[in-house]
């Protein structure tokens, strides 16, 4: 799966792009894990690549980061789950299973979208043009070398790019093809 097979929503210029190897479900979770502290309300994460591929597992690892103890579970089915901290609201959101992008609007989602909470959006494709732009977008794919994933990533903003900045602090510079 590449960007432009991906969604129209993180084609637009970025400010800053980042590739990096994953070997493991493990070091997806880290990604997460290191993004973690700097994602502030009002930001918008988006997660996209083939089913199975580590989405949720990188969601994951930024909720346990956040300090979240209970269950973690994709919301395929209910389309949301709801993660309540301190002073800041997580939103985990999974349009999969939406069949046009006008369900948006029927949806009623967009109260989700807001200055005192982070949305984490898996298959924001299938929201089409109603999802509001990420600051951040993230692509999982399988390596096509070895096992493990490939993350592509693009700040949309100077807080997605300090995210990237994080990610490159732990990961060096070492891109997919090293």
């Amino acid at each position: 799966m590449d960007w432009n097979a991906a969604s129209t929503i993180a084609s637009d210029q970025p400010l800053q792009t980042l590739e990096r190897y994953l070997p493991d479900a493990a070091a997806t979770a880290f990604v997460g894990a290191v993004i973690a502290p700097m994602l502030i309300g009002g930001m918008i994460v988006t997660l996209q690549g083939d089913l199975g591929v580590g989405k949720t597992t990188l969601v994951r690892g930024i909720l346990r980061a956040r300090g979240q103890q209970g269950p973690i579970k994709s919301p395929s089915y209910g389309l949301v789950e709801h993660y309540p901290f301190s002073s800041i609201y997580f939103y985990h959101l999974d349009f999969y299973r939406f069949a046009d992008p006008s369900e948006w609007e029927t949806a009623g989602l967009s109260d989700c979208f807001r200055d005192d909470a982070v949305c984490l959006v898996e298959w924001p494709q299938h929201a089409g043009s109603f999802l509001p732009r990420a600051d951040l977008a993230l692509l999982l794919a399988l390596a096509s070398d070895r096992d493990g994933r490939v993350l592509s990533a693009r700040a949309h903003s100077q807080a997605g790019k300090r995210c990237l900045d994080a990610i490159a602090a732990q990961f060096g510079t070492e891109s997919p093809a090293s």
